[in-house]
């Protein structure tokens, strides 16, 4: 069995910064009441009609390779994270292969599908593939475009104000190296309270899981049609449906239980502890939620990086930004134990610890 090591790492934000400010000209709200919320005070977004998920995504892949000094022909597996794809379908990781220029390879491309938690669930995926030798250099990648699907109005204020556009990637290598690599990686689901954080429309459900869950949506549906629900309705529109729905509170409950419990999980399995941590990654949901699991480890504000401040939330490629960001700055050397820690919409969460 092999070990597996990060080769290369990359990462994108888009060149648009908008400001606290900036939001305030379209919806009722201000500088001081997001930061006081979530820590944030921009974040960037990508130009609608030029760039997508994918587009962003290729040009964290491009630094990543060039890291990892390989070609990008090289590459013989992607994995692809996100939650804002190009299309409901296909995929954005096939996308990928022909936005890099390596259709002809004919190499397989997963599309991960767990939100926040996706780049660490990715990264699981990838540890088994290298282990065993199947693949030689894997792709693994987060990216997301946010911007395009948010309800800019004071309506949505509470989701909007949150999210960003960005993209982190990582190549990953088996080695014989023991010394270093990835230690472990835990992830978790519990789908009990699925609806607390969502995209619910367009969809299939026709109001069946809201049903079960006592939600009351008014989505319009017309139970009359027999054959082929609508699949937008005008109610959806007008109630803002179309549009991420979060019932914040929630989610802060459940995330700073399972951040400190899936980490403590990842240690526990290699006989390690919180004081052998250097540099703790945690997805940039909230900087209050990092700040809660900071102080509840004990870590010093020198080991732990975030960025939440200037990007927002860049939900599947928060962390691998973040992890590239913190490298890029010296602050993760040689022989650093890392503790990489998410957790979102599903519920999803997961862990993973890298001796660099």
């Amino acid at each position: 069995m092999f070990q597996t090591k990060i080769a290369g790492l990359g990462s994108y934000v888009p060149e648009k910064v908008v400001s606290n400010d900036d939001l305030s000209k379209v919806m009722d709200t201000n500088d001081a009441w997001i930061r006081e919320r979530t820590g944030i005070e921009k974040r960037r977004y990508a130009e609608k009609h030029e760039q997508t998920t994918t587009t962003l995504a290729a040009e964290a892949a491009k630094v990543a390779v060039e890291r990892a000094g390989i070609e990008l022909t090289d590459i013989d597996c992607i994995i692809f994270a996100t939650l804002s794809p190009d299309y409901y379908f296909p995929g954005c990781g096939v996308l990928l292969q022909r936005e890099l220029g390596i259709t002809g390879t004919e190499i397989p491309a997963y599309d991960i599908r767990q939100q926040c938690s996706g780049f660490l669930y990715g990264l699981q995926m990838a540890d088994q593939f290298c282990k065993t030798g199947l693949y030689k250099n894997i792709l693994l990648v987060g990216a997301e475009m946010h911007s395009m699907g948010l309800d800019f109005s004071t309506r949505g204020r509470g989701v909007t104000v949150i999210f960003g556009d960005g993209a982190g990637a990582v190549i990953l290598q088996p080695t014989e190296d023991k010394s270093k690599g990835i230690l472990t990686t835990k992830v978790h689901s519990d789908g009990t309270y699925a609806e607390k954080l969502a995209f619910l429309n367009p969809g299939t459900h026709g109001g069946y899981h809201l049903d079960k869950q006592g939600v009351d949506y008014d989505f319009g549906y017309d139970k009359s049609i027999e054959y082929g629900e609508i699949f937008m309705t005008p109610g959806m529109v007008e109630n803002g449906h179309i549009y991420p729905q979060m019932e914040g509170q929630a989610v802060f409950k459940m995330a700073v239980q399972k951040f400190p419990e899936v980490i403590k999980e990842a240690l526990d399995a290699v006989s390690l502890a919180v004081t052998d941590l250097d540099m703790f990654i945690p997805h940039q949901a909230n900087l209050r939620i990092s700040q809660f699991v900071q102080k509840r480890l004990g870590l010093s504000d020198e080991q732990v990086h975030n960025n939440i401040q200037k990007y927002g939330n860049t939900t599947a490629a928060s962390v691998p930004i973040a992890l590239t960001e913190a490298w890029e700055a010296g602050k993760i050397k040689e022989g650093d134990l890392v503790c990489l820690a998410a957790f979102g919409s599903g519920f999803t969460w997961g862990s993973a610890l890298i001796r660099w």
